[in-house]
């Protein structure tokens, strides 16, 4: 691959639609330039189950022809940007496995909303990416699919349960892409991967059909730029019929944002409970003192909260992954991964009355936050308590060690389910910089309820102060 075509896989969309209404880019040369990435590295990194070379190059062309100066064809927000979207998600009479043997091959009859209003948009359906099964995982790995691994090394995870769409983001394979996130998993790809990723606050986007009503899970975007997130969000938020937790006020993310001079940011480095590897601490540290220098007032606050935290999400983690997928176990439970299996059969030993206490624990959370999220305007900590963990990380071990501390090895690591629990605060993860393995790190920065401007606001101006997109995966 020439560096121009190279130049080209790294584009944002932002970039792009500019080059495209210049006329000094076609959405087929872009295309072409992806699914040549794609077909290098996939067998090495193996993130996508299907590449749609002949329909996505298709889709380029009708593209490219609306960028032509006839009215009647205008381009749309997104058009001819090619996007993955992940095995977990609904696209209409289009496989999709959710990395389980069960569902290999599964064509389902409605696309997930927010897919279906990126499709509308214009993007391209590119790929699909991988998922663990069933996006029960904290890295990603199936039965089905294998192994995944993350572009800056591939013997190290890229993540769950979003991984396969934040290796292709990284890697070049993709423009943009989109997750889901119902403990993490949007927001752990991007750290791993160094990205940007975004969990909006719970009714900013749409449900799938699979989910109603469910606060744990959020649909987002997963960029290599702030703006992509905005434009992506754009189009992906609003009220939609068949949700009836969908918000109906639209909130529209301008193309560019505010200084942050004035601000008040909370800082936390540990949740109150995490055990939290040094480099990740040290680049946490490093970003704070970014923001000081952007003019914010930054300080330390105590949140208070402890391992319940871990509890209160996992209980009802496993009691939602029982009521959509138990009964799956009489038919499939040897063909499952054993985390799946021990999932599922927890998550059915669990009463109505251990669903409802969860509550009680998040309402314990809001005491402290909400009061401080009253008086800062955004929190900020670490996105996960390591820089890295190996492809093929058990899940399940019984020894799995921080800064040598026994952990829990399922999520233990990650300091983002705290945020599900608490999921009305729109939550972004940037790009911090490198550990001490030369793996990226990330940072969360949450904001007020429904408070989507700010966050992106803040992430902005780190951006601009400390831009990640410099760096790439020498692979």
């Amino acid at each position: 691959m020439t560096q121009l075509d190279l130049d080209l896989c790294y584009l944002t969309a932002t970039e792009a639609i500019a080059r495209f209404k210049a006329r000094t880019l076609s959405p087929v040369e872009l295309t072409s330039a992806l699914i040549a990435r794609s077909l290098a590295l996939n067998p090495t990194l193996n993130v996508l189950t299907e590449l749609k070379t002949e329909a996505a190059l298709a889709a380029a062309r009708v593209a490219e022809g609306r960028y032509s100066k006839a009215k009647s064809a205008r381009p749309r927000p997104l058009e001819g940007v090619p996007v993955a979207i992940k095995d977990f998600h609904s696209v209409k009479d289009e496989r999709t496995t959710y990395g389980s043997k069960a569902y290999a091959d599964f064509k389902p009859a409605n696309s997930a909303p927010t897919v279906a209003r990126l499709l509308d948009a214009g993007a391209i359906l590119l790929s699909r990416t991988t998922t663990p099964e069933l996006a029960h995982g904290g890295i990603t790995k199936s039965p089905l699919w294998g192994v995944s691994r993350n572009p800056w090394n591939p013997q190290y995870t890229c993540g769950g349960s979003s991984g396969g769409s934040g290796a292709a983001v990284a890697a070049g394979m993709t423009t943009i892409a989109d997750g889901t996130d119902g403990g993490g998993s949007i927001r752990i790809p991007a750290a791993l991967n160094g990205i940007f990723g975004y969990k909006p606050p719970f009714g900013r986007n749409p449900l799938d059909l699979d989910h109603p009503l469910e606060t744990l899970l959020h649909y987002g975007p997963m960029t290599r730029s702030v703006a992509d997130a905005a434009l992506m969000q754009n189009v992906m938020s609003g009220q939609h019929v068949m949700d009836i937790c969908s918000l109906r006020d639209a909130c529209v993310l301008p193309e560019k944002f505010a200084a942050i001079r004035g601000l008040k940011i909370a800082v936390s480095m540990n949740l109150g409970y995490v055990e939290v590897a040094e480099d990740v601490q040290k680049n946490t540290r490093e970003a704070i003192a970014v923001l000081k220098r952007l003019g914010a007032k930054v300080e330390e606050v105590d949140l208070g909260w402890n391992e319940t935290v871990l509890d209160a999400w996992q209980t009802w983690w496993e009691g939602l992954f029982a009521g959509l997928c138990g009964d799956l176990l009489p038919r499939w439970r040897h063909h499952l991964t054993p985390l799946v299996e021990q999932l599922l059969e927890s998550g059915l030993r669990h009463t109505g009355v251990q669903m409802y206490k969860t509550n009680q624990v998040r309402g314990w959370m809001y005491q402290t936050l909400g009061p401080i999220l009253e008086k800062y305007d955004a929190l900020v900590c670490p996105t996960l308590a390591v820089s890295c963990l190996d492809a093929e990380h058990d899940d399940m071990a019984k020894d799995f060690r921080i800064n040598g501390k026994k952990v829990p090895a399922y999520v233990g690591w990650a300091m983002t389910y705290p945020f599900n629990l608490m999921g009305w605060c729109p939550v972004a993860s940037v790009p911090t910089g490198f550990g001490a393995t030369g793996m990226p790190t990330g940072m969360q920065i949450v904001g007020r309820t429904f408070d989507d401007p700010m966050v992106f606001r803040i992430a902005s101006a780190f951006e601009a102060a400390q831009p990640w997109r410099g760096a790439r995966p020498a692979i």
